[in-house]
């Protein structure tokens, strides 16, 4: 008999694992599991097919309920790499959720965290957290290529576009703000039954990229000097100067990505925002 992991993990999914077991997704329920249902999981399109597909070919075989998953735990072997992290944060959803009934409020976070899913894995990044209106994403992990700090900027000026164009049943306009940093980590997993479940970074890098999106205007993208570096010529790039960050000792310099290099952006009005110093 297997665990729901355990047949996440050959189906080459099994970062999904802890999705399953804390939304309470056992054997039971996963012959009604709709596409509908993934999406609000956050599976972007091409898992979700390969998802439902494998359902479909259960024919009742056994498998243990998600509950007796057991809590993760490092596992002993980690990584040194290079990592470009990414956070995502919707503008104003502590607002959102004052005026909204809490089921249509779900529906917007669903839609949300659906959308960041497709264009993350879209430019070969992958999402490593979901916490409400925020999202934690990685590229350069499992595997790295040259292009990661460039698709992950790309990411972000499309994720700008695709949750401002997101149809919901709420008259309002989403926005996001985006902080993407790169630098030197120590990648562990977490495991669940011996199966990988999530990855574990540990270094200053996850810590900047999340300094720089509480720094962000609504609908843009601040990098650090390191992304900067090895994306120049792909963008252009306003320049906002040395700012000064918690548990950092010197500022950092910090650019708002303005767009592809050679497109004029609809963010240049925003080329020499004052951004606010954090003690």
């Amino acid at each position: 008999m297997r665990t729901i992991a355990e047949w996440l993990a050959s189906l080459g999914l099994s970062e999904y694992a802890q999705r399953f077991a804390e939304q309470h997704v056992d054997a039971s329920v996963l012959p009604d599991l709709t596409d509908q249902d993934l999406i609000e999981l956050g599976v972007p399109l091409g898992h979700r097919r390969k998802l439902l597909r494998a359902i479909a070919e259960l024919d009742g075989t056994a498998l243990e309920p998600a509950e007796a998953l057991t809590e993760p735990v490092p596992r002993d072997e980690a990584e040194r790499r290079q990592l470009t992290v990414m956070f995502c944060d919707l503008v104003g959803s502590t607002a959102l959720s004052a005026r909204l009934d809490p089921e249509d409020m779900w529906g917007v976070i669903a839609s949300y965290h659906a959308c960041i899913a497709d264009v993350v894995s879209g430019h070969n990044g992958m999402i490593a957290r979901y916490m409400d209106d925020g999202v934690l994403a990685y590229f350069g992990y499992p595997r790295a290529q040259e292009d990661d700090a460039e698709q992950a900027v790309r990411a972000g000026l499309a994720l700008v576009d695709a949750v401002a164009n997101l149809q919901t049943d709420i008259k309002a306009t989403l926005q996001v703000r985006v902080g993407i940093a790169t630098g030197t980590v120590v990648v562990s997993e977490l495991v669940i039954d011996d199966t990988p479940a999530e990855q574990a970074v540990i270094g200053e890098t996850p810590n900047l990229a999340a300094r720089l999106q509480t720094l962000a205007e609504p609908g843009t993208v601040l990098i650090c000097p390191q992304t900067r570096r090895l994306t120049g010529g792909h963008f252009d790039y306003g320049d906002l100067g040395a700012v000064a960050l918690k548990g950092w000792a010197e500022p950092v310099p910090v650019w708002q990505v303005l767009g592809p290099s050679g497109v004029a952006s609809r963010f240049e009005a925003m080329h020499k925002t004052k951004l606010p110093q954090l003690f």
